[in-house]
């Protein structure tokens, strides 16, 4: 039997159940892991419809397949992201461990300590977190040790004897009650945990009003030292929470989900909120392997990040997109407006944040690295020959087929290089003709880059589609370029890229790096070229109106147009006022002139 017809077998199986599924290649492991809620209509998809070029190579290396038949697509989630972690199959989602996070432990055991740590076990402790940094961790545990003295040391402490132990100096200078001699009772120490439990879930309310209690109380038997130190502990606790982000009084308790779609990498950042302010952010970042879309990267995500976060987890999930499955009584909501869209894009904002960041770290660590895969992108997207490691984007600009100009600017490994921006004065076209416009700036720049024998680049971008694009292939004919240099046109929709002699246009990804790169250029061209064009429309407005009047040099125009504001009003003045300004003679040359030519 071969290796498709055991394939069909197991197809003609499949149950339409929720569950997870898992392709084998020939030597037995495991390539890709998935979930569905209904597994036959979703495995027999990747079998009998067209797929992208990295699912058919998937697809073409799948020898078996297995599946899991579960209860609910909350449950397959939830399998899926467990064995995606436990086999790491080539062909899914990069999911980052979590024992590389930050988390703070309460140990199961006599007399708990709490530390930070950066291995969450299965042994029964309790781990909050994960924390965005190992600073944020620390800076709360220090902050609790000051308010609760809780025992740092390994003794084991499950059957304390009198005289085993000797308190140490932590007991004598005040940050321990040293429970191994007995100075403490084990319900006193667990109560303080408890209270710590309440504020690293958040629920920092109760505590605050326990110790007010307790302050008031020492107050009221005059014992006001001891008052005093309660109160200390109280300003501490109090000035943690103030620094919480408060986001909204009406959002009393949800999970937030939001994202930052990069392409290949996805980011995702996760804010829990609590009684109306943010008590636990984390960001992680996704790898596409097989193009999947934002809403299955999300839902991934979602299953992980919830999976390993410490506390009690909402029963309603705040996302920016719909999510099509079912988490038993967990709502998910897609707030639109309202105080849950600012909690939701406060969250977004950090997932964009989080994917500066990481990129800064990449470019930093390896900046060639980070510039040959953005350029490595861009000639897989745009179907290059070569990498294009310099980039020229042409852009026109006039006003009414007055004062035409033009910009070029220049990219180097996918950046601006402002050194390579250029300016035209159009000198051969008269009107509104943009095509004649294209032809002249191609003509001119490139005739004398080949003169001067300066290096080409690799791409040349035209801003106006189809009818600009024509203008610069006719160029590069006549200078002999055509074909040794890539050149295309963009549409005004930026989406579409059209090629020499190829009517249907290319669209790219709006998720793309690639698109990111090329909007970047045609805004820097437009921007640049817009720069150009208004100060000769300005300089040109000017000289038609002033600089042809005998006898008023720069510094008289430059006081009656600071006086007047504009030639308008200049023209409109009487007279005097204007003799007020510049003096009777000028003020009758420049009032003659102007009502003259009216």
């Amino acid at each position: 039997m071969t290796a498709s017809d055991h394939i069909k077998e197991i197809l003609a199986t499949l149950p339409t159940s929720p569950g997870v599924y898992q392709y084998f290649d020939e030597s037995g492991e495991i390539i890709y892991v998935g979930k569905a809620k209904n597994l036959k209509r979703r495995v027999f998809s990747y079998f009998n419809k067209e797929q992208s070029g990295k699912v058919r190579l998937m697809v073409s290396r799948i020898a078996d397949l297995k599946f899991i038949v579960v209860d609910t697509e909350a449950e397959a989630l939830l399998l899926e992201n467990n064995l995606i972690k436990r086999y790491k199959p080539r062909f899914n989602i990069l999911l980052k461990d979590d024992k590389t996070y930050p988390w703070i432990c309460i140990k199961k055991e006599e007399f708990p300590r709490v530390f930070f740590t950066r291995k969450k076990l299965n042994d029964g402790s309790l781990y909050f977190g994960p924390y965005p940094t190992p600073q944020a961790a620390g800076m709360l545990i220090d902050m609790l040790k000051r308010i609760y003295p809780l025992r740092t040391c390994k003794l084991n402490l499950a059957n304390p004897q009198n005289g085993r132990f000797r308190a140490c100096l932590e007991y004598h200078i005040g940050n321990c009650k040293a429970p191994c001699v007995g100075n403490i009772s084990s319900d006193d120490y667990n109560e303080m945990i408890a209270k710590i439990k309440h504020i690293l879930n958040g629920n920092i309310q109760p505590v605050l009003l326990g110790l007010r209690e307790e302050m008031m109380a020492y107050a009221d038997n005059l014992e006001f030292e001891k008052a005093q130190k309660i109160k200390e502990k109280y300003d501490l606790l109090e000035n943690y929470r103030s620094r919480s982000v408060v986001v909204s009084s009406s959002v009393f308790d949800v999970d937030v989900f939001s994202f930052d779609d990069a392409g290949q990498s996805f980011y995702v950042n996760y804010m829990k909120v609590v009684r109306g302010s943010v008590v636990q952010s984390h960001s992680i970042e996704l790898k596409r392997k097989l193009d999947e879309s934002a809403e299955e990267l999300l839902e991934l995500a979602v299953a992980d990040i919830r999976q390993s976060v410490s506390g009690g987890l909402s029963h309603e999930i705040l996302v920016p997109i719909p999510l099509d499955t079912d988490l038993g009584d967990i709502k998910i909501s897609v707030p639109k407006r309202g105080d849950k869209l600012n909690v939701l894009n406060l969250s977004q904002r950090n997932a964009k944040q989080f994917r500066l960041e990481m990129e800064t770290i990449a470019s930093k660590a390896d900046p060639d690295r980070h510039a040959r895969r953005i350029l490595t992108k861009l000639k897989e997207d745009l179907r290059l020959p070569v990498l294009p490691e310099v980039i020229e984007c042409f852009d026109n600009s006039n006003f009414q087929g007055d004062y035409p100009v033009a910009a070029m600017v220049q990219f180097v490994d996918a950046k601006p290089n402002k050194s390579g921006y250029r300016h035209f004065n159009i000198k051969t076209v008269s009107g509104p003709n943009d095509y004649a416009s294209m032809e002249e700036i191609v003509y001119r720049r490139y005739k004398r880059l080949l003169d001067e024998n300066k290096p080409l680049p690799q791409l040349i971008v035209v801003d106006g589609g189809k009818g600009q694009l024509s203008s610069a292939i006719e160029v590069l004919k006549q200078l002999d370029l055509y074909g040794k240099i890539s050149i295309i046109g963009l549409a005004e929709k930026l989406e579409e890229i059209y090629y020499p002699e190829d009517s249907v246009p290319l669209y790219i990804d709006k998720r793309s790096e690639t698109l990111k790169v090329i909007q970047y250029l045609r805004d820097e061209a437009h921007r640049f070229g817009i720069t150009f064009h208004r100060k000769k429309f300005t300089k040109g407005f000017v000289h038609s109106e002033l600089d042809d009047i005998e006898g008023i040099g720069k510094a008289t125009r430059e006081k009656l147009l600071k006086k007047f504001k504009s030639v308008k009003r200049i023209r409109e003045a009487e007279q005097k006022a204007l003799a007020d300004v510049i003096g009777p003679a000028k003020a009758k040359a420049v009032y003659d002139y102007l009502h003259s030519n009216q």
